[in-house]
């Protein structure tokens, strides 16, 4: 319990959002099993997930958010202030 409580303490202060990891919590353990059974269905092979169109395009489109959730990460457009630094230094 109290280890618990630690972990909510130092969520709260590294401003991790409650509501998304109370879905991880609960739906991990869904998705795990789904997830084997397909692999189970199709003899281990991934191709079930992409092989009717329309599982195709869910992936593709999960895909797509998870690259533009990743995109800032990538892709670090300067401030303005960043580059008068960046001249003021020198580089």
């Amino acid at each position: 319990m109290s280890v618990m409580g630690l972990l909510g303490y130092l969520f709260r202060k590294l401003d991790f959002e409650t509501a998304p990891l109370g879905l991880g919590v609960v739906l991990a353990p869904i998705i795990e099993f789904s997830f084997r059974q397909a692999l189970a269905m199709s003899g281990g092979t991934y191709v079930i997930f992409v092989e009717r169109p329309i599982s195709a395009t869910f992936m593709g489109v999960a895909l797509l958010m998870i690259l533009l959730g990743l995109k800032p990460l990538i892709f670090k457009k300067k401030d303005w202030r960043d580059r008068l630094t960046e001249v003021e230094k020198g580089g």
